[in-house]
């Protein structure tokens, strides 16, 4: 599968904000927001007039970036949202917070949702018992996430689990260090994704 495989902390200068792509550098001074001004680039200070295409634009690169997609992947996850019932954007938000790859992210058992896809790629996380090693699998509320018996020696695994507290385990999800288990209370509400994020604008975007 395609990937970007360039520098990520390039990303979150880009955007202007921290997209938590590095793990837990984020959290330290080492972070390129911190500790760099400006966006990358020799011409960095001459971006052009603000449109509202560009507002748009720098939404959706913002939001496709922080869940690690490419522009296939995050365009069909918009189509699927666009086909739900109910808003657009908050389902949009709904569906790539149930990616199990951001669910090992969010539970503790990554510390960033690259290392999250890898993990589960590599068949180290259990859905209910069953090895599922399909980054996109959605979870749903109820189900239950176990790192293998086998894999819980890792240590990126267990150096995740004692982090955690910097990053705050979520109120939807129930973390059991003891077991390596996480049950998923709830899908996440709108109100519960507190990273800013403008859904509508890439609603507006792709509708026209």
């Amino acid at each position: 599968m395609a990937r970007y495989t360039g520098p990520v902390c390039r990303l979150c200068r880009r955007e202007g904000e921290k997209l938590f792509l590095k793990g837990d550098r984020c959290y330290s001074s080492k972070c390129a927001i911190e500790s760099r001004e400006g966006s990358p680039g020799v011409h960095s200070r001459f971006r052009g007039r603000v449109s509202e295409y560009k507002v748009q634009l720098r939404e959706k690169q913002k939001v496709k970036r922080m869940y690690r997609l490419l522009e296939k992947q995050f365009r069909a996850v918009f189509h699927q949202a666009d086909r739900l019932r109910g808003v657009t954007g908050e389902n949009l938000l709904q569906l790539l917070e149930s990616r199990l790859d951001n669910m090992v992210y969010r539970a503790g058992f990554a510390s960033s949702r690259a290392e999250g896809r890898q993990i589960v790629g590599h068949g180290h996380i259990l859905v209910n018992g069953k090895p599922v090693n399909i980054p996109s699998y959605q979870v749903k509320e109820g189900d239950v996430l176990t790192v293998r018996e086998t894999s819980r020696g890792i240590g990126r695994i267990n150096e995740s689990m004692s982090a955690v507290e910097a990053r705050r385990v979520p109120d939807w999800i129930e973390l059991d260090r003891g077991t390596y288990t996480a049950k998923i209370r709830a899908l996440p509400s709108r109100e519960q994704l507190t990273h800013p994020m403008r859904e509508q604008l890439i609603v507006e975007l792709y509708s026209k």
